[in-house]
C-alpha cells in the first residue's frame, strides 16, 4: 500500500473488529486517523495501544453515535473546527441482527445505524471531501445484499421485525448509496471524492455476537479473520488503480474469504431506480443534502448563480 502521509481519514466504528485493523494500518502508512466511536473510552485504550505500538502514530478519538442523528451533527461541528481537509472516509460501522430497536430519531436500528447515519456523515462531510484532492469515501456493505430488498412500506420493520431481512435491507441500502453518490459526483463532473464499496466476506468479528451458537458454528468454518477481512477496505482505500463505482469483495469463488478482488454487484444491488428512491427517502429521513455542494460543482464551469 502507498504511504499515506500527510493525510487525514476518519473511520467508523475504528475501535473493534474490523475496524481496529483499517485504523492500525492506517496509521502505520502514515495517516492521521480520526476513529468516530460511540465508546471514547475504548478508543482512547485502543488509540494508546496504536501509539505505543506505530512510532509518530497520529490517532485522535471523537465521539459519535450513529444510532443519533444529532450526535453525527456534533461530530461534524468538532471535526470541523480541528480539519480542513478529508482524504478519506471509511464507512464502516454497523449492527447485525439484534433485538428490535429505534435510534434516537425513531428509525429501526440496523436501517438507522448502518444506513441512515453514515448517508448523514457523508453528506455533511461532503464539501471536505470535494475540496481535498485525492479524497475517497468508502462504505462498508455485505453479501447481505444478494438477498435485500427495500421495504418502502415497511422501512421500520414496525409491522413484523425479521432480524436478517433487516440486516439484508440495510446492506443492500449501503451499497446503493455509495454507487449512487459516484453517479450523482459524476453528473457534477467532480473529481473528488470518488465512491467505492467494500465487502469483507464472512469474517469473524463481534457483529456475530447477536447471533445464535448453532448459525455462528455453521459459519464458523467459512469465515476468515478480521485481518482478511478489512483487505478489502484497505484496497479500496489505498489502491492507485481504483475507479469511483467499484465494489470489492474477497477473492474466493463464493466472495466468502480470501484477498481482496473488484467484485460485481448482484441483483438489486445493481438497481439504478431503486438507488434513486433510496436517496430521495434517506434525504428526506436525515435532512441531510448533498445537492447545494453538488450543484455549485455542476454550474462552476459555466458561471451560473444555480449553484448559490
Amino acid at each position: 500500500m502507498p504511504r499515506m502521509d500527510g493525510k487525514v481519514a476518519i473511520v467508523t466504528g475504528g475501535s473493534s473488529g474490523i475496524g481496529k485493523i483499517i485504523v492500525r494500518t492506517l496509521s502505520a502508512m502514515g495517516a492521521e486517523v480520526v476513529m468516530a466511536v460511540r465508546d471514547v473510552h475504548r478508543g482512547d485504550e485502543f488509540a494508546e495501544e496504536i501509539r505505543s505500538e506505530v512510532k509518530d502514530a497520529i490517532v485522535q478519538v471523537m465521539k459519535m453515535d450513529l444510532s443519533d442523528l444529532g450526535s453525527v451533527g456534533n461530530f461534524i461541528t468538532s471535526f470541523k473546527i480541528e480539519y480542513e481537509r478529508l482524504d478519506l472516509l471509511i464507512n464502516n460501522a454497523g449492527v447485525m441482527v439484534p433485538p428490535y430497536g429505534l435510534t434516537a430519531q425513531g428509525y429501526e436500528m440496523q436501517w438507522g445505524v448502518n444506513h441512515l447515519g453514515h448517508f448523514a456523515l457523508t453528506g455533511l462531510l461532503i464539501d471536505h471531501l470535494i475540496s481535498t484532492p485525492g479524497s475517497r469515501v468508502v462504505t462498508q456493505t455485505s453479501m447481505a445484499h444478494w438477498s435485500g430488498d427495500i421495504l418502502f412500506d415497511d422501512i421500520n420493520s414496525e409491522l413484523r421485525y425479521k432480524p436478517w431481512k433487516a440486516y439484508q435491507q440495510s446492506k443492500l441500502a449501503n451499497l446503493l448509496f455509495s454507487l449512487e453518490l459516484q453517479r450523482k459526483l459524476d453528473k457534477a463532473g467532480l473529481e473528488n471524492p470518488i465512491s467505492l464499496a467494500s465487502h469483507p466476506g464472512i469474517s469473524k468479528t463481534p457483529l456475530f455476537r447477536h447471533e445464535s451458537l448453532l448459525t455462528y458454528l455453521a459459519l464458523r468454518p467459512l469465515m476468515q479473520n478480521a485481518g482478511r477481512g478489512a483487505l478489502t477496505a484497505l484496497r479500496a482505500a489505498t489502491d492507485p488503480e481504483v475507479k469511483g463505482g467499484d465494489l470489492y469483495g474477497p477473492s474466493g469463488l463464493t466472495e466468502f474469504k480470501g484477498f481482496p478482488v473488484k467484485v460485481d454487484p448482484r441483483n438489486k444491488g445493481n438497481d439504478k431506480e431503486l438507488a434513486e428512491k433510496v436517496w430521495d427517502l434517506s434525504e428526506e429521513m436525515t435532512g441531510v443534502r448533498f445537492e447545494k455542494h453538488l450543484r455549485a460543482a455542476e454550474c462552476s464551469d459555466c458561471g451560473c448563480l444555480n449553484g448559490d
